[in-house]
């Protein structure tokens, strides 16, 4: 066992040294106006290269997805309830409730549930 964990610590550690030195040395900028502009065969764009989105679908969809974890979160626990005991399995359950609940109090005092602004 502790060979290895030395050899996963090893290989982290020479992967994280391989990282830094790749940063250390690259010639990348990352502000190159030129660069980040859209290219239309050396002619200036004509439209613009990114559409607008709306952030009130990209935070309801972050929401969604959210709430979707919680209850892949929440479905096993219906199944271990035969096997556990009763009395930590249902503080266990109302612990992970009551968090749910408070993020979703949070998110309606924020307004980021109100669908028309």
């Amino acid at each position: 066992m502790k060979m290895l964990f030395a050899l996963a610590l090893m290989t982290m550690l020479i992967a994280m040294i391989l990282v830094i030195i790749v940063n250390m040395i690259s010639k990348k900028t990352f502000m190159d106006r030129e660069k980040s502009s859209p290219f239309e065969c050396g002619f200036d764009p004509k439209n613009p290269a990114r559409l607008p989105f709306s952030l009130q679908f990209f935070l309801i969809a972050v929401i969604f997805l959210i709430f979707d974890v919680e209850i892949t979160l929440l479905l096993p626990m219906v199944i271990t309830l035969t096997k556990a005991n009763i009395f930590y399995y249902s503080n266990l359950v109302m612990f992970f409730l009551i968090i749910l609940l408070w993020g979703l109090y949070h998110e309606w005092n924020q307004g980021a549930l109100n669908w028309a602004y």
